[in-house]
């Protein structure tokens, strides 16, 4: 097996959430030390970066951008920031940012990372092209959809949580609690965040539920 990948970066499928579609690079390349996307904006005046900050306790993530092709503006904090190719961006967690192509086909390439702590990859690439479904209520086509591929990477502890929330919600409890396990080994704060989702309503009488949720020694070993 090469130790070493090359790939144009709109070779990389885009994904999307309904907001700002990006290219998820890490899980492209199977990246697990750092966080890595791009995004292409397909007109000038697209929104590139959905405005947001990093200051939850589960982010606090340092960003940095890179302008690698066209021209964008920046809004940090409120200030405009014009942002020709060739451009470092960096926000640090509490700096509310977003950002705006000036031209078609403007692409930024975004890197983050906690500091004081190693990388965990969440799988978002995998969730958030399902999660409307899950918002508009459609628990059953999220899990067709998704299913296969979530459970092609375990690795990923949050779309396995997603979707044993889908299976709960859609009737189907032998499946919700073996994917919730699987999460909770992967890890085990969901644990205690299952014992206090309504999503997991429809099950919570369930035998097998509740052992899961209040008996550590329910949860397999991590391998």
């Amino acid at each position: 097996m090469s130790n070493y990948a090359v790939a144009k970066i709109d070779a990389i499928d885009e994904v999307s959430d309904g907001r700002c579609p990006w290219r998820p690079v890490r899980h492209h390349f199977g990246i697990t030390s750092f966080g890595v996307n791009a995004f292409t904006a397909a007109n000038g005046g697209d929104r590139l970066i959905n405005e947001h900050d990093e200051s939850e306790e589960h982010d606090l993530q340092e960003e940095l951008y890179l302008v690698q092709q066209g021209r964008a503006t920046f809004e940090l904090d409120g200030e405009r920031v014009d942002a020709p190719a060739g451009t470092l961006v960096f926000a640090s967690p509490d700096v509310k940012r977003t950002a705006f192509a000036e031209e078609p086909g403007t692409t930024i390439v975004a890197l983050g990372g906690t500091p004081g702590k190693a990388y965990e990859p969440h799988g978002g690439e995998i969730w958030m092209p399902l999660h409307h479904l899950y918002e508009a209520g459609k628990y059953v086509e999220a899990i067709d959809q998704g299913r296969e591929q979530i459970e092609a990477h375990p690795e990923y502890a949050g779309p396995m949580y997603n979707l044993a929330c889908c299976e709960s919600l859609a009737g189907r409890p032998a499946d919700a609690v073996e994917h919730l396990r699987l999460a909770i080994d992967r890890r085990k704060s969901f644990r205690s965040l299952a014992a206090e989702d309504s999503d997991f309503d429809p099950i919570r009488d369930e035998p097998a539920f509740q052992e899961l949720i209040s008996n550590p020694a329910a949860e397999p070993a991590t391998s």
